[in-house]
């Protein structure tokens, strides 16, 4: 599966280099959400492409609530 891989590949990511990774994550979670409100606001909409965005939108943020709990260490009490 491919979200996997890519959570594979942010468990990889240098503890000092999460919050680059997180702002980029992010940025390209707000590029995606500005095009699909584009796409809707369009008088042709095309379904496949608006429902391809929103997946890819979804993925982001799993993407970033994986690394924001990978970020935050287990603290057993």
């Amino acid at each position: 599966m491919v979200a996997n891989s890519r959570m594979d590949d942010d468990r990889r990511v240098k503890p000092e280099d999460y919050d680059t990774r997180l702002m980029t994550l992010k940025a390209a979670h707000r590029a995606l959400d500005e095009r699909i409100n584009q796409l809707v606001l369009e008088p042709t909409i095309s379904l496949l492409e608006l429902q391809r965005l929103k997946k890819q939108k979804l993925v982001l943020k799993d993407r970033i609530a994986h690394l924001e709990r990978y970020r935050i260490p287990d603290i057993i009490a």
